[in-house]
């Protein structure tokens, strides 16, 4: 499937869709034949994962019936139970019908526990797994030569909705269709499943959301109103509408204006979702979900380090300036733009706070019509908007708020503490090799953003304010450069410190590269980025059959560690090493970050005749 970034503030989650398919009998039964063999049916495919289903006669415990062999990745999993299921009618249902036969009660495997981006605890089936269907004959007749209930035509239909780690497919209905020679029933293979009856303990499960439209539509209300209450919101709300209302002191009629269009801004963002989600569902047939872009890394980052910005901002390290068309005069209406943007920027600020009552509405949203998801989306916006549709309708309201003061000034600065435990807590979400220079760079953002604001003053000269906030941008780019990128497959197929297969290779003349790192070395970091991810050098790397090393000195008590004091007498990183046939000194880089094209001539020259170990590598090929 095709992937698309929406031009949206929320990235959103792509769907893959499983087509419509039924499954033919690619295998017609000869005389004497049990069975017909049929191909597997996909049931759903999501980038890598998926699943299929196929059919097979089978006996269980004696009893003659269909079993339905699912095949699919461990990732793929199926809801086993309405309860925990993402809507109603989503758990996995098998159902059997023939016309001369009649079908038992589809007995399921017992289930795995899986735990759902929400939290909850939810029971499903994953990867192969076997259902089966007990059968019989509607007739008592047993039946000794060939007619028409010898050759049971049987039908399966499964439905509910497949599911990842990362997305939740679109709900699934298919028809699967098999033969079967109900005379040879005796001999159909004997088989076991252990049932969900026979588990030793039962997870206790969380109610879904099987709830009614009305219900569904108040709950969305109800999470709108929340967001406005997210710690993320409060740095930009209470200043904007402020700042709205005391514009408009003069002119009730204009703050009434001017509040509604901040209101409008809000509903504008939860436009663009629902818009979204229209566009995804009619030409990609893929649903939006809340929560989905926290699964991808770089959203996590992105707010995150938003957070660290905010409560930079509640310590009072800078302000937020209202945007000039707001501060404009009352009547000129030039504020308005502004109102709708702030309006805008306030809704996408709750996202990093929002929580599982979100998630359970869009969830609910997904398996509606076009319109009904629609409404729930928009209602959400309602939701969020209408606190402050009241707030700047009534001026007076304001006047009932506590005067500020020094209890004012504390609070601020606590919500900055907590903004700071949110950021943190995002960033732990964060893949390991991400988290590390997230953490970096959200340290020097900081530094340049009180760079930004706190080294200058009103009073500063011009061409020093631009100086210094340039040497602010400078640094917050370059650490980017230096800490954002996530880290790339490595071009060089390093092996670990071992002081034998160094030896070895020595003896054999064959060329060893050893890199001396530790996870706590930046520079060597700059090593990687600037000279062992040039594919020029990986590839002479490869060509020559040069030995790469990585030795890891982060412990004092790695072997690479002790060699790198006691053996080869260095002190500090980073160090690079190159031991060249028939030489008996290696070429060493001691600190030098910038080394990559004396790196390349050397390796250039490295002979094209065979050494021994090259003789013996050509003997054993």
């Amino acid at each position: 499937m095709r992937k698309k970034g929406a031009v949206i503030p929320l990235i959103v989650c792509i769907f893959a869709v499983a087509h419509p398919a039924s499954s033919e009998n690619t295998d017609q039964p000869g005389p004497g034949i049990a069975t017909d063999v049929v191909a597997p049916v996909e049931l759903a495919r999501h980038e890598k994962e998926f699943s299929s289903a196929l059919l097979k006669p089978a006996r269980m415990r004696g009893k003659p019936g269909v079993a339905v062999v699912f095949e699919g990745t461990d990732d793929l999993h199926y809801y086993a139970k309405a309860e925990t299921a993402p809507g109603p009618g989503f758990e996995l249902k098998v159902d059997a019908k023939a016309d001369d036969f009649r079908f038992g009660q589809a007995l399921f495997p017992k289930w795995e526990i899986f735990t759902d981006p929400v939290g909850n605890k939810v029971e499903v089936y994953a990867g192969h797994f076997t259902v089966f269907v007990p059968m019989k004959a509607k007739t008592n007749k047993t039946p000794t030569t060939t007619t028409a209930i010898d050759r049971a035509n049987i039908k399966v239909k499964i439905s509910g909705i497949a599911c990842t780690s990362m997305v939740c497919l679109r709900p699934f209905e298919r028809m699967l269709e098999a033969s079967v020679d109900w005379s040879r029933r005796d001999s159909w293979k004997e088989i076991s499943i252990e049932t969900a009856g026979d588990a030793d303990e039962l997870i206790e499960a969380v109610k879904g959301p099987g709830y009614s439209t009305w219900f569904a539509l108040g709950l969305a209300f109800l999470a709108g109103l929340i967001l406005n209450i997210m710690p993320c919101v409060w740095p930009v709300l209470p200043l904007i509408v402020m700042r709205i209302v005391e514009q408009a002191k003069a002119s009730r009629r204009q703050s009434i204006a001017m509040g509604f269009a901040f209101c409008l801004g809000i509903l504008l963002f939860f436009a663009c979702l629902a818009a979204a989600n229209i566009i995804l569902r009619v030409f990609y047939e893929t649903a939006l979900q809340w929560g989905d872009p926290f699964r991808y890394p770089s959203f996590v980052a992105v707010m995150a380090l938003l957070l660290v910005v905010l409560a930079l901002f509640m310590f009072g390290v800078f302000t937020i300036t209202v945007p000039s068309s707001i501060a404009g005069k009352s009547g000129s209406g030039k504020g308005y733009t502004g109102a709708i943007g702030i309006g805008f920027l306030a809704a996408i600020l709750g996202t990093p706070c929002s929580f599982g009552i979100l998630a359970a509405v869009f969830i609910w949203a997904q398996a509606q019509s076009l319109l009904l998801a629609t409404v729930a989306i928009m209602v959400i916006g309602v939701g969020m908007a209408v606190p402050y549709a009241i707030l700047t309708s009534q001026p007076r309201l304001l006047q009932r708020l506590p005067k500020a003061g020094r209890w004012m000034e504390i609070f601020k600065q606590a919500i900055g503490f907590i903004l700071l435990v949110i950021a943190v807590k995002l960033i732990a979400a964060l893949p390991e090799p991400r988290r590390i220079g997230v953490s970096y760079f959200a340290v020097v953002l900081a530094f340049s953003v009180w760079m930004w604001a706190g080294w200058v003053g009103y009073g500063t000269r011009l061409s020093r304010k631009w100086l210094i906030r340039i040497m602010a941008i400078v640094l917050a780019v370059t650490a980017g450069w230096a800490f954002l990128p996530a880290p790339a497959a490595e071009l060089i197929d390093w092996q670990q410190y071992d002081p034998e297969l160094i030896d070895t290779a020595l003896i054999q003349e064959r060329p060893v590269l050893i890199k001396f790192t530790a996870d706590w070395c930046w520079n060597c970091n700059v090593v990687d980025k600037v000279v062992y991810s040039r594919k020029d050098i990986a590839r002479l790397i490869e060509q020559k059959g040069v030995l790469a090393v990585k030795a890891d000195t982060t412990e004092k008590d790695n072997p690479a560690s002790i060699d790198f004091q006691n053996l080869y007498n260095e002190l500090s990183l980073p160090v690079s090493m190159l031991f060249l046939p028939g030489q008996k000194e290696p070429v060493r880089w001691r600190g030098e970050l910038f080394f990559a094209d004396e790196l390349k001539t050397l390796l250039d020259k490295i002979s094209h005749g065979q050494s021994q170990w090259q003789k013996e590598q050509q003997k054993q090929g």
